[in-house]
Formats: structure tokens, C-alpha cells, sequence
């Protein structure tokens, strides 16, 4: 795939990092776009980037956006990635500061204040809660549900040392999650009402420094065992606090909410050569 001189958008929601591409008048060619992705998220060779986001035209929303991981495959949903994505919309003037956009989770609502995004999250799964499952020849007990994606969740005494570069991959690839398989968060409680979280990332193969639906996914599970109620606080990696909303009913959890802030970074141009 050529990309020849197309416009993009940098942008940081809570330590995640998107390259954001208003594509809704197909600037961007189809053929070979997994690998153009997976190239052009590349650090120090290209713009690099936790993920791609493409703005599209839609028929039910304001707007239409496929989300890639930096591997350059396509995922569901993304709580960050939604609100640069949500935020861009606004400032380029293609939605208001109340919006919805249509994604493969479904029709997803945001409200735009200033820096500040909140955004709504798709209807979680139940939670299959202290499941227990073998890794080199040890027991891991964790909580899985999905959020949009899948996670599971796994209680740390002491976030700075968990396990994250061997437990992370172990985890993420566990014929328990085949064949999708799912992003890993480590959480420890740090005090009433606030939880530290680190996440290993399915499509970026490593550490991020936040992770949305792996925040709502915590915060639920929080929950669930009476450690949190909501809003629910989640130190990221990055530094920044994210905030979780939603309401427990008989049948689950609604009114699922994801808030922090985003970072307009820069805009640029993107060339064939980021992709060599």
C-alpha cells in the first residue's frame, strides 16, 4: 500500500496513544491495510502509535470509525481510542459536543467537554468471577468478562511488581481465551474508593500506559467483590486518573461511562516511506 501524503491526527487519551485519519472521503486504499497500519504504528521508524483510527461516513451516527490495534488488526472497541476519536469529531467540526458514533460493538455516545471526554461503553458481559487457570505449572485466580473486547483481571498485593512481562503473554495467549484471546490487567487496591492499574494489550503485545475497557473491566469487577462503588478512580500508568460510572441492576450493569482527559499531540502528513 502507498500512503501518499495523507492528513493525520496524533492524539493521547490517558498515556494511549492513536494516529486518528479523517477517512470519510476514502483517502486511505484498502488493499494491503493491515500491514500499512501495522508499519506506520511503528515507533522511531514511523509515526508510531498504540493504534490506528479511521473516520468514516455513517448512516446511523455522526460518524463511522474502525478501530486497528498497532499490529494492524481490527478490534471492536477501544474506551481511549473512543475518546480521541470523539474529541476529533468535535473539533474538525464533524459532530457536536454531543455525539454518537457507530462501531462494530454498536452505536457509542460521547460527550465532549473541553479536554475532557466522556464516553459511553458497550454492554458488559457477565462477570465469570475467581476462575482459576494454570500457568507453568502454578494457579492464577482472575475474573474474565468483556468489555466491547475481552479481559481478564488479576489482583496484585503490590502493582509495581506485578507480573505483567511474564504473566501478561502467558495470560493473553491461554488456550482458556482461544482463539481471540484477551488483554490482561493487574490491579491492586490503594485506597478506599481507588484502584492502580497496569495492562498487558492484545494487538499491541505488551505494556500500554492505559487501557480503557480494561479500566471499566477492573472497575466492575471492583465492584462485584466490594472494593469500589461508582464513580470507581483508576490510576493509570500514565499518571493520569480515569473515572468509571455505571449503575447495577438485577440484570447486570447499565449506564456504563468512561471519562478523562485527551491530548490534541500534533497533525501531520503521512508518506509512502512511513510504511518501508
Amino acid at each position: 500500500m502507498k500512503a501518499l501524503s495523507i492528513p493525520f491526527t496524533k492524539m493521547s487519551g490517558s498515556g494511549n496513544d492513536f494516529i486518528l485519519i479523517d477517512n470519510r472521503d476514502a483517502v486511505v486504499q484498502e488493499n494491503g491495510l493491515s500491514g500499512w497500519i501495522a508499519a506506520v504504528c511503528r515507533r522511531k521508524l514511523a509515526v508510531g502509535a498504540d493504534g490506528l483510527i479511521l473516520i468514516e461516513r455513517s448512516d446511523r451516527a455522526d460518524f463511522k470509525w474502525r478501530f486497528f490495534n498497532a499490529d494492524g488488526g481490527q478490534a471492536e472497541m477501544c474506551g481511549n481510542g473512543g475518546r480521541c476519536a470523539a474529541r476529533l469529531a468535535f473539533l474538525k467540526g464533524i459532530a457536536g459536543s454531543s455525539l454518537a458514533f457507530e462501531t462494530m460493538a454498536g452505536v457509542i455516545r460521547a460527550e465532549v467537554t473541553g479536554r475532557r471526554v466522556k464516553l459511553e461503553m458497550p454492554q458488559p458481559s457477565a462477570i465469570d468471577s475467581d476462575r482459576t487457570v494454570q500457568i507453568d505449572g502454578r494457579a492464577v485466580t482472575l475474573s474474565h468478562l468483556t468489555v466491547g473486547v475481552p479481559h481478564v483481571v488479576v489482583w496484585v498485593d503490590d502493582i509495581d511488581t506485578a507480573p505483567l512481562k511474564t504473566a501478561g503473554p502467558a495470560l493473553r495467549y491461554h488456550n482458556a481465551f482461544a482463539p481471540e484471546g484477551t488483554n490482561v490487567n493487574f490491579v491492586q487496591r490503594v485506597r478506599d474508593g481507588m484502584l492502580a492499574i497496569r495492562t498487558y494489550e492484545r494487538g499491541v503485545e505488551d505494556e500500554t500506559l492505559a487501557c480503557g475497557t480494561g479500566c471499566v473491566a477492573t472497575a466492575l469487577v471492583g465492584f462485584e467483590k466490594g472494593l469500589c462503588a461508582s464513580p470507581v478512580a483508576l490510576q493509570t500508568r500514565s499518571g493520569e486518573t480515569l473515572k468509571i460510572y455505571f449503575e447495577r441492576t438485577e440484570q447486570g450493569f447499565s449506564n456504563v461511562f468512561l471519562e478523562g482527559e485527551v491530548r490534541l499531540i500534533y497533525e501531520g502528513r503521512l508518506y509512502d516511506e512511513a510504511a518501508r
